[in-house]
């Protein structure tokens, strides 16, 4: 069922949103891109899609639905299986006895219409909605699939607890062949429980998985936005079979339990591809299993989505064009140092460079970047790395971390020598990294002579959409949070550039708190980094060459114009990215 070319031409006149000659002109730049002049009066702006949708759904007399923001249950969208709500573009939201309202793409498609009449046995309307609708509504498919897991689970796990051949003593496990383990692995129900345990935390999109065997019984915690939560406890006598079916995913000794192992895999779907680090370590009530997420395509990153802006923007874009030097990237375990990195690598990746790195491990593989894992336990470091990899004729070189002054002997040398070295350095903060470098050994001259950037990071929880409730500071609570930050320094920079208007005062910066709502029960959902981007100029290389504090270097840092971490925090809370509790709190602790 089609809107008529001159019903379309028609009512868009009268309504005033596309006059007869723009949309004539439209209609040949529709002809030359091979588009419908639907799609190009949307893609153009002239109509919003939504507004364009109900023009649509008026002409043809059909009703139209928005479901972008509906919460629909899942015995009625399940009523239309997932394939083919996919595939035909057809969402059931709303049952009323025997009826059954679905929205869709094209409301005249009478194939889907009929078939659902025959799979469903109820009377079907149809309803006109959007392409936006429609993936929203697709996402609670995956949604709805959590509420079943804990059932599957707990079926799963009393089949195994029943018919288990094993004990679990430690003493005994550990006499237990490998054939027998590999038995246990390949067991179906094991298989199920393992395979909803990973998908589910794809879901929650978790970072990683914690799996803990107990006195009595085993553990699944999920880290979701940097913080631990207990996920589901299973029952011991699983425990054995699940710590072997993640052995034999990894490749890994069925048969070893009282040395650590380290491993990979990968899961692939049509929606997502997450390749998993795992790591195996012996503790007291059995075996530990800790699986890290990591996506596997890390391609159209940009230097803005990772959060920098303003002059810290200005600063990482003149960094990422010289040729040769260091960028350093700062901040503790878990901070997205790597992830800036990589981000770094995909702006710079081009034809004419050639990109080596050596990492330990190798969180996320790049096209066309010569990635290459050091192997402790046969001799091959970080130092032995880095000394092959200057022989391979590299343009660009990154090094996981510097963690000994070899290492960052070596590094400096490569940047001495015509690189672009990218690393990371376990410092609190961006000055931090200079007397680091300098307590590692390195010669002043030879850090100032090199070290060009420096990024101090690290990541806070995002205010869920929806989930933001504004407020604005009191006088006892502005004099508080003034003890930790100069307020007015990240007002003068709101209103550089152009977050809040030029008269406002800090009373009158607006901050946000959380609520809870159904899709994120603590207010957040993801993070987002928070960053201060350090230069090395004169002056501070004057300060390195005097043994300087860090806390020296910051402070001329920030009197020429750089914004500290929990500065860029509150910058970004006064955006309503996130919470100034947030901020305090990973700044601080």
């Amino acid at each position: 069922m089609q809107v008529s070319r001159d019903q379309l031409r028609s009512f868009l006149a009268d309504a005033g949103l596309v006059t007869g000659v723009d949309f004539d002109a439209l209609e040949q730049q529709a002809q030359a891109t091979g588009k419908s002049v639907e799609d190009v009066i949307v893609n153009t702006g002239k109509v919003p899609a939504t507004e364009f949708a109900k023009l649509q759904a008026h002409i043809l007399g059909i009703p139209f639905v928005d479901l972008e923001k509906e919460k629909i249950p899942y015995e009625v969208l399940s009523l239309v299986p997932e394939p083919i709500a996919k595939r035909e573009n057809v969402i059931a939201y709303k049952r009323t006895g025997n009826d059954m309202e679905v929205a869709m793409l094209d409301p005249g498609d009478l194939v889907t219409l009929e078939s659902l009449k025959k799979t469903t046995g109820l009377v079907i309307k149809p309803r006109l909605t959007t392409s936006a609708s429609i993936t929203k509504a697709l996402e609670q498919y995956q949604k709805s699939l959590q509420a079943e897991f804990g059932d599957i689970i707990k079926k799963e796990s009393d089949v195994v607890a029943g018919d288990s051949p094993l004990t679990v003593s430690k003493d005994v496990v550990e006499a237990v062949s490998g054939e027998d383990l590999k038995k246990l692995a390949t067991d179906l129900p094991i298989i199920k429980i393992v395979d909803t345990l990973l998908r589910h935390a794809i879901l929650q999109k978790a970072s990683d998985i914690h799996i803990e065997p107990q006195d009595k019984e085993m553990v699944v915690r999920y880290r979701i936005d940097g913080l631990l939560h207990d996920a589901m406890t299973l029952p011991k006598q699983v425990a054995v079979g699940i710590i072997a079916r993640i052995k034999v995913l990894s490749n890994l000794r069925l048969d070893e339990h009282r040395l650590p192992q380290d491993g990979r895999f990968a899961i692939e779907t049509s929606g997502y591809k997450i390749s998993f680090r795992v790591s195996i370590l012996p503790v007291f009530d059995g075996e530990k299993a800790v699986m890290r997420l990591l996506p596997e395509n890390t391609e159209g990153f940009s230097i803005e989505a990772l959060g920098f802006h303003g002059d810290a923007l200005e600063r990482m874009h003149r960094a990422v064009k010289k040729t040769i030097g260091m960028i350093l990237a700062t901040g503790p375990t878990g901070s997205g140092k790597t992830t800036t990195l990589y981000t770094l690598l995909d702006v710079l990746n081009t034809p004419d460079v050639n990109i080596s790195t050596i990492e330990d491990p190798i969180e996320y593989r790049m096209k066309r970047i010569n990635q290459t894992q050091v192997r402790p336990d046969i001799g091959f470091t970080f130092a032995n790395g880095l000394r092959s990899l200057v022989r391979q004729d590299p343009d660009i070189l990154m090094v996981g971390e510097i963690r000994d002054a070899e290492t960052a002997g070596l590094a400096i040398n490569a940047a001495l020598t015509g690189h672009l070295v990218l690393s990371t350095l376990h410092t609190n903060s961006a000055a931090g990294a200079l007397p680091r470098l300098v307590d590692m050994g390195m010669e002043p001259f030879l850090i100032v002579s090199t070290v060009d950037t420096i990024i101090g990071q690290r990541l806070v929880r995002r205010i869920a959409e929806g989930a933001g409730e504004k407020y604005f500071l009191t006088k006892d609570e502005v004099a508080s949070i003034g003890k930790e930050l100069d307020l007015e320094r990240v007002l003068e920079h709101l209103k550089t550039e152009g977050i809040v208007p030029k008269s406002t005062t800090v009373e009158k910066i607006p901050f946000y708190k959380t609520k809870p709502t159904q899709d994120a029960p603590d207010g957040f959902r993801g993070r987002l980094g928070i960053h201060e981007v350090l230069t090395v100029n004169e002056t501070i290389r004057a300060l390195v060459m005097q043994n300087a504090t860090a806390n020296t270097i910051e402070a001329q840092a920030k009197k020429e114009g750089m914004l500290s971490m929990i500065e860029d925090g509150i910058f970004k809370a006064a955006q309503g990215l996130t919470t100034i509790e947030e901020v305090l709190r990973v700044t601080l602790e």
